[in-house]
């Protein structure tokens, strides 16, 4: 088996992957604490790609679209210890506790790299993973607290992440298609995301581009293969995925499709 995942509580997972690579796009409902004990991952967002490795610790935001490949390294697989700050975990925490500071960006990874402090409370969970029932009911939730103060004293800025509870208000459709129309993601996230019911993403969209969220998406995917593929000599195997999708055959054929020609011929000129 390449996966295997224990669980403290269903918001405190340890995973390990063994397969060669394995790729996901994701969009995490809560804001998601990650420590790396082994592996690699590079995650890619609208704005910006990073690499993680053994050591470094990293936070995600809620709401956040993110293509997401884990690799094993050096021999060792790709196994990580996460934690989900849930809005109701949160909510909690504030009630008690000011936050300090200006609402910020959602769209940035905050990054502690080789923290001791964080790293020290996301290791001290290790041993709670085979104790199963035997666990006090009462730790995982210790814990999480524990990482939340953590995280306020290194980083003053994250409480205005951590404390902002809103939901996606409607925003300029167009800016954010641009800027994520390679995640592939159903219509109705499209619309949650951007503040609209499904039948008013549908609507604005048909105002915005003329045309249907479906063929837009394929053009603007295949656009950017194509630069990928010709302009920067990448592999159509390497690109896919990354463009928003699914499988090498659909995109090849697609492609084809699209162009006239196979994408492979690309690397050829």
């Amino acid at each position: 088996m390449d996966f295997e995942t224990k669980y403290i509580t269903p918001d405190i997972k340890l995973s390990e992957y063994t397969g060669k690579t394995f790729k996901t796009e994701v969009m995490f409902e809560h804001h998601m604490l990650v420590w790396f004990i082994s592996g690699e991952t590079k995650i890619i967002l609208a704005d910006a790609t990073y690499t993680f490795n053994a050591h470094d610790t990293f936070l995600i935001p809620r709401h956040q679209l993110a293509t997401v490949m884990n690799y094993p390294k050096d021999g060792l697989p790709h196994k990580t210890v996460a934690m989900h700050l849930t809005t109701e975990r949160l909510k909690d925490f504030y009630a008690r506790h000011k936050a300090v500071g200006k609402k910020v960006s959602h769209s940035k990874v905050y990054r502690f790299i080789k923290h001791p402090l964080l790293e020290s409370c996301l290791a001290s969970l290790i041993p709670y993973f085979d104790l199963g029932a035997d666990l006090p009911t009462d730790i995982a939730a210790i814990k999480i607290e524990e990482a939340i103060s953590i995280l306020r004293s290194i980083d003053k800025s994250v409480d205005g992440l951590l404390a902002d509870f809103e939901e996606p208000g409607k925003i300029n459709l167009a800016d954010f298609m641009e800027r994520h129309f390679m995640f592939n993601m159903t219509m109705d996230k499209f619309g949650y995301l951007t503040g609209r019911s499904l039948a008013t993403f549908r609507r604005d969209f048909k105002k915005t581009y003329h045309t249907t969220p479906q063929k837009w998406l394929t053009e603007k995917r295949l656009q950017l293969a194509h630069y990928q593929i010709a302009q920067q000599k990448r592999k159509p195997i390497d690109v896919y995925f990354e463009v928003g999708f699914e499988n090498l055959s659909h995109f090849s054929h697609a492609f084809k499709n699209h162009f006239g020609y196979p994408p492979n011929t690309l690397l050829d000129r």
